[in-house]
């Protein structure tokens, strides 16, 4: 079973996302808070699987919340972000965090029930076309860059090239086309991938992508 915890500061979406995901037969959800520091104490004391945590909460935000909750852990929780259509400023911020990815807040009931077992599987949940919306808002704001890591060295030239490609939004089903090799042999790169760049999931590959300067907006 997957154990979600859901925070959202407006009772009617906790209840409606509640009522939803407790219908799945391998979902339960755990508890729900209202505000930030709420999330942060109730994930700690009933340990979900994924963490559904809306971004503007009173007390601690979305953000502030991500960060500590994740902060010194190694794969639990995941969270989600829930954000509006028009992405709001914090979410590239919280993927830096270590959230696992984002859904917005009026995506149909599938693509909720979807997105948790997603992120619970342990991949990220950045839709194609989402994410090339989100790589060129990344991209533009002004960050800290971090010194190319030697660890990119350890990457092969075909890795090196599925990570380009993952970086600029490309689903594997693509990159299996665009390389013309199969889908599972994608996957086989992603994994290595995240293992050499010790990256917990694909939202790390794309932010690290960047801050490194393995590519550069407008590529």
């Amino acid at each position: 079973m997957i154990k979600v915890l859901i925070a959202d500061d407006q009772a009617m979406v906790r209840e409606g996302f509640g009522a939803l995901l407790a219908a799945q037969d391998d979902v339960v959800v755990v508890g729900s808070a209202a505000d930030g520091a709420q999330a942060v104490a109730e994930s700690r004391r009933l340990d979900p699987d994924v963490v559904l945590m809306d971004v503007r909460m009173p007390v601690l935000d979305g953000l502030a919340a991500t960060r500590q909750l994740l902060a010194g852990r190694d794969g639990r929780p995941r969270v989600l972000i829930l954000t509006t259509f028009d992405l709001d400023d914090y979410v590239y911020e919280a993927l830096r965090a270590g959230a696992s990815g984002f859904l917005l807040k009026d995506a149909p009931a599938a693509d909720l029930v979807h997105a948790v077992r997603v992120v619970a599987a342990g991949d990220a949940l950045l839709a194609p076309s989402v994410t090339r919306r989100l790589i060129a808002e990344f991209a533009a704001r002004p960050g800290p860059s971090r010194p190319r890591p030697t660890a990119l060295n350890a990457l092969t030239p075909r890795e090196t090239e599925v990570l380009r490609l993952i970086a600029r939004g490309r689903s594997n089903q693509e990159i299996a086309a665009e390389l013309v090799v199969a889908e599972q042999t994608v996957k086989t790169h992603v994994g290595r991938i995240l293992a050499k760049l010790s990256l917990r999931d694909r939202a790390q590959a794309v932010v690290l992508a960047y801050e490194t300067g393995l590519v550069a907006a407008g590529e």
